[in-house]
């Protein structure tokens, strides 16, 4: 005899466990969701270290070619890739939107590295006769890890909504794969008489960009060393 326990989320039409799908579904989302975040940070934080530390004419051309990727809406870049990747998979529709979506990214880390390097640690390690390399991923990225990490957290967020939207439209995930984004547009039509079928892939959506963004202000306040020195303060004037 059928009871809650064996099917907590439901049926869907064919009869399939939800509940399976449904988990299924968050593994996959939350998998594209880290290649899309790690690879667009990597290089964003990349591009945006370099031009905010050099200027000049790399900064130039660093900024323009960003403002070249900004300018093309990324969810046609991906439609565009879903289509062409077709079945090979959802490991290279992720990394090839990672490599558009790391424009935000780049340019909070330029502006932080404008500011950081005038700094009086970074003359010191001009001066010790540090490397600019030692200088920008020893010295400068360390003080500038709440940025990255808030940018990276942002970005995550973006990137499962991103990834839904496209397998919601019919370009990103495709069956036989599941994913939260293809459970909602497999089962759209059942909305009016079986809404849960809906709600549950949408409610996960909701809670892992929360999840995210919860996580980056708890690892931001954990790395950030400008906020161990305040803490640091505030004990110190305590009588």
């Amino acid at each position: 005899p059928f009871s809650l326990g064996d099917h907590p989320f439901g049926q869907n039409t064919p009869g399939k466990d939800y509940f399976a799908m449904t988990m299924r579904g968050i593994v996959n989302s939350s998998y594209i969701m880290f290649i899309i975040g790690l690879t667009a940070a990597f290089i964003g934080v990349v591009i945006g270290a370099i031009a905010g530390y050099y200027r000049g004419w790399v900064d130039a051309v660093l900024m323009r070619f960003t403002d070249v990727v900004i300018v093309i809406p990324i969810i046609v870049i991906g439609a565009v890739v879903g289509t062409a990747v077709g079945g090979l998979g959802p490991l290279l529709l992720a990394v090839f939107l990672g490599f558009v979506a790391w424009t935000g990214v780049a340019r909070l880390v330029r502006a932080e590295f404008l500011s950081l390097r005038e700094r009086e640690f970074v003359e010191a390690a001009r001066v010790a006769g540090a490397s600019d390399l030692r200088i920008i991923f020893k010295h400068i990225l360390p003080n500038a890890i709440g940025v990255v990490i808030v940018s990276t957290t942002l970005l995550l967020s973006a990137a499962i909504i991103l990834e839904t939207s496209l397998s919601f439209l019919g370009y990103g995930v495709k069956s036989p794969e599941v994913s939260l984004g293809l459970l909602i547009s497999e089962n759209q039509s059942a909305f009016q008489t079986r809404p849960w079928l809906f709600w549950w892939p949408a409610g996960f959506i909701v809670v892992l960009s929360l999840l995210v963004n919860f996580i980056g202000d708890g690892l931001r306040d954990a790395f950030d060393p400008r906020q161990k020195r305040v803490v640091f303060r505030r004990v110190k004037e305590l009588p």
